[in-house]
């Protein structure tokens, strides 16, 4: 299901392949990128969750050539998709995908296989259920280093309010599509959720068109 948002921008659509999904991230990943370079560690290894089509991943990983990137989604017919991408970019330091559902613990990885300094996750709560901040806190818990962090972009509510008219009118778009999942979230349930976990919230990052970055690290 998609909806119109306005006239310059694609409808609304979270499958991985649609043109929204190429269209936001064009937008938001310089921002993005930036605020990484002045937080990731010098080296080490990196995972994505949700990582779709592998646009932002193979996107930052050339810029972190002493870092290891690791991408994973539930769907594994991203897989090819992420794998061309990284091909296209010539991003040597980017591994083949992995399947991690983050509502399955059986698809987790396994703490004895690797740690991760960072975890990230990108424009996924306006389109997933709130719940999913469970799974990522238990995923963080599991194979998170002990000084490393998890950084989730994206726009949120904060203490039951919008933070800007515009977020507002864009959560009121995602709703009227009437799915239940859809709509913007609000940081304080993604707190909670971590916090039961052993995760606790670090830092908010504003960043450009009123998104943030969430940066969550071991209580």
């Amino acid at each position: 299901m998609s909806i119109s948002l306005s006239p310059d921008r694609p409808p609304i659509d979270p499958y991985p392949l649609s043109p929204y999904v190429t269209w936001a991230g064009n937008r938001n990943r310089d921002p993005i990128l930036q605020v990484f370079k002045e937080i990731f560690p010098k080296s080490g290894h990196v995972l994505e969750l949700a990582s779709g089509g592998g646009g932002h991943i193979n996107y930052f990983a050339p810029h972190f050539p002493q870092l290891q990137f690791q991408p994973s989604d539930y769907d594994v017919d991203v897989f090819e998709p992420i794998k061309q991408k990284r091909a296209d970019q010539g991003s040597s330091n980017v591994a083949d995908p992995i399947k991690i559902d983050l509502t399955a613990p059986e698809t987790w990885p396994d703490p004895k296989g690797r740690l991760y300094d960072v975890i990230f996750v990108v424009n996924l709560f306006q389109v997933a259920p709130v719940n999913i901040a469970d799974g990522i806190a238990q995923v963080a818990a599991r194979v998170l280093t002990k000084d490393g962090f998890v950084a989730i972009y994206g726009p949120f509510k904060v203490d039951g309010k919008h933070t800007t008219e515009s977020n507002e009118a864009f959560d009121k778009e995602i709703l009227a599509a009437k799915v239940p999942e859809w709509g913007l979230k609000d940081v304080r349930d993604l707190e909670k959720a971590a916090n039961k976990h052993g995760i606790a919230l670090k830092k908010i990052i504003d960043m450009p068109v009123n998104n943030f970055i969430l940066v969550f690290g071991r209580a």
